[in-house]
């Protein structure tokens, strides 16, 4: 088994202090070890100037503007926290990510893909994703116990950042789990994993929404955060005000939320023209 540096135990424990989830801590030790890699030398050995050409490497070859931006996350942690060296809280910048409009499917869409979903617990799980609006990560460390029938409501205990929370739970979805428990008798995860005592994994849904989406033949990517997507923008344009929306997802900041009225096409479409308003004759009279 190979031993942990006295480097990175340290950066582990410092993480570990400031309560960063553990996809946190496992997405930072990567991103530090590959920029350690690429300049095989230890990373503290190593200063702004090497982040700064390793920055440039990335963006050469095209990597995502959230992968570059979570590599600075992780060596602005590892530099400014780790090593103390506060300047790297300045001298480690993010890039500006292009805005990109979520993927939604549409209401017919979200039926033909859940019914493609192949084997029972997928297809609860991913119904449950968007149900209630839950990320992949949520739903599948979802327990029995999670499942508030009473105040209807589905408590998740470890959202994103560490924060629970309440999503809402349906009649509807709540039959649909119930109906799901009788037939799969889950023990303490709701959707159990392969191994005993597991719960199922994030990479095994995502799977499972690929052979759906070309199951169901649909054009847009299709992923288990699109349905979440779909959520939230089928709220919005029943009228759910954006605020209940917000609290609904967890978002910690309103403008994570109101990307989605960009998406939601019958607001758009219905919202009166003040155009139509004005009373003007343009086309001259044949």
């Amino acid at each position: 088994m190979a031993t942990t540096s006295p480097l990175r135990q340290r950066m582990i424990e410092d993480m570990m202090i400031r309560n960063l989830s553990r996809a946190t801590q496992q997405s930072y030790i990567y991103a530090v070890a590959r920029f350690s890699r690429h300049f095989n030398s230890s990373p503290d050995r190593l200063g702004m100037e090497e982040v700064r050409a390793y920055q440039l490497h990335l963006v050469a070859k095209n990597h995502s503007w959230s992968h570059i931006n979570q590599v600075a996350c992780a060596l602005r942690f590892f530099y400014g926290v780790t090593l103390g060296q506060k300047e790297a809280f300045e001298r480690i910048v993010f890039g500006r990510e292009p805005e990109k409009l979520p993927a939604v499917l549409n209401a017919e869409e979200v039926v033909r893909f859940l019914e493609a979903v192949e084997g029972l617990r997928n297809r609860i799980a991913l119904t449950t994703a968007y149900a209630a609006g839950l990320r992949v990560r949520e739903v599948t460390r979802l327990r029995i116990a999670s499942i508030d029938s009473t105040r209807m409501l589905i408590h998740i205990e470890m959202g994103k950042g560490g924060k629970e929370r309440y999503a809402m739970l349906s009649p509807r979805l709540l039959y649909i789990l119930r109906t799901y428990w009788r037939r799969a008798r889950p023990s303490v995860w709701l959707f159990q994993g392969q191994e005993p005592g597991n719960h199922v994994s994030t990479g095994a849904l995502q799977d499972a929404c690929r052979r759906a989406r070309k199951q169901a033949r649909i054009d847009k990517p299709v992923t288990a955060h699109t349905l979440r997507h779909s959520f939230a923008t089928h709220l919005l344009e029943a009228g759910v005000d954006i605020r209940i929306i917000q609290a609904l997802l967890g978002h910690a900041d309103l403008s994570s939320t109101t990307r989605y009225a960009h998406v939601a096409t019958n607001l758009i479409a219905s919202t009166p023209c003040p155009f139509d308003r004005l009373s003007c004759q343009l086309i001259p009279p044949e």
